[in-house]
């Protein structure tokens, strides 16, 4: 459970958020608690998930998982059941979530990473050319200070350069200033709702000289609609009398899990004790391969309030989705078919 002054501040970030509905909303504004009922989806484990919104507009980001394979043609609100004898929605609609991609690439630039990083530097801009000609890709690198050695654009060659970096040796790692200015990057550029802003960092995890918090670039990327996909390659250290992963930095592993992405951990003991080493013995192809199917699973399921949901009384509705195919809120189990609770203030007089 987030601390009480962490949640008071991301809770008025995700409001914020909500009142923006042209914005692509992250999957992580429902994966918080909220205090007071607004829209809240039943859920077994844990507790049911609210999400409290002051607009008559509501979208929620969901994850989808379709029985005919990942090649299954996009789903639409024509796909949808809605059961909804109060009438409290209006204006169904859903939309797929990562039609175009806008990526940064923030990468460690620690002497035990130059050679995987470089190594895998094919595989990861892949992961852009897959989402269209209208994707974008930056990068950006990191010691004891961040540069944006790339900045966005469709142009993958220059990208590309920047993956063959010198070794920063004896240097400090400032990792989460870095991942606060990776979400800076973002500044500036035009609001568009079918784009999926993320961040795929690449790191041991180890920070030992940011000013900044990791709290403070989750709070930045839930304001700018963007996602941590972490890929945590780990440095190793001897415990009681074996080779165990060293432990990142608190808040490492969060930049993901708490704004809508994904945390991977890459290789074990057994791979760095391997002939020929832990860099030739992890491939990040089957990491970006789940970051991509991660990206194609997610939609926004929207919906305006109706007139019966404005006396102020709790209501529900179903939404559920065709044969063979469930979907997940929050922390949610994957089901066809889900239960929303809603209720609003009154219409005034």
């Amino acid at each position: 459970m987030l601390p009480a002054r962490e949640s008071r501040t991301i809770l008025s970030t995700l409001t914020a958020i909500c009142l923006r509905s042209c914005a692509l909303l992250t999957y992580v504004l429902i994966c918080v608690s909220m205090a007071q009922s607004g829209l809240r989806v039943e859920a077994q484990e844990p507790a049911d998930e609210v999400l409290k919104v002051n607009t008559d507009l509501f979208v929620i980001p969901i994850r989808v998982r379709d029985q005919r394979g990942p090649d299954a043609p996009p789903l639409s609100e024509r796909d949808l059941t809605l059961k909804d004898t109060d009438r409290v929605t209006a204006g169904l609609t859903q939309y797929h979530g990562a039609d175009r991609v806008t990526l940064l690439f923030a990468l460690d630039q620690s002497g035990s990473l130059r050679d995987i990083v470089s190594a895998q530097r094919e595989t990861a801009l892949a992961l852009a050319s897959r989402f269209g000609e209208k994707s974008q890709v930056a990068v950006l690198r990191f010691a004891e200070q961040a540069s944006l050695v790339v900045p966005f654009g469709k142009d993958l060659s220059v990208a590309r350069k920047a993956f063959a970096f010198p070794v920063e040796s004896n240097q400090h790692t400032a990792l989460f200033d870095a991942a606060l200015a990776a979400v800076q990057a973002f500044t500036g550029l035009p609001p568009i709702r079918s784009e999926r802003r993320i961040i795929v960092l690449i790191s041991d995890g180890l920070d030992n000289a940011s000013t900044s918090k990791a709290i403070a670039a989750i709070e930045a990327a839930l304001a700018n609609h963007v996602s941590f996909y972490v890929i945590h390659l780990p440095l190793f250290q001897p415990r009681d009398g074996r080779l165990a992963v060293r432990s990142p930095s608190k808040g490492f592993r969060d930049l993901a899990e708490k704004t809508g992405g994904k945390y991977f951990l890459v290789g074990n003991a057994a791979s760095a004790l391997a002939p020929g080493g832990y860099n030739k013995n992890n491939d990040l192809t089957p990491v970006f391969q789940a970051i991509e199917d991660d990206l194609r699973s997610q939609y926004l399921l929207g919906f305006y309030a109706g007139e019966g949901a404005r006396d102020g009384r709790n209501h529900r509705f179903t939404i559920s989705f065709p044969a063979g195919v469930e979907y997940q809120i929050a922390y949610s189990k994957y089901k066809r078919t889900q239960e929303f609770f809603h209720q609003t203030s009154p219409a005034k007089p």
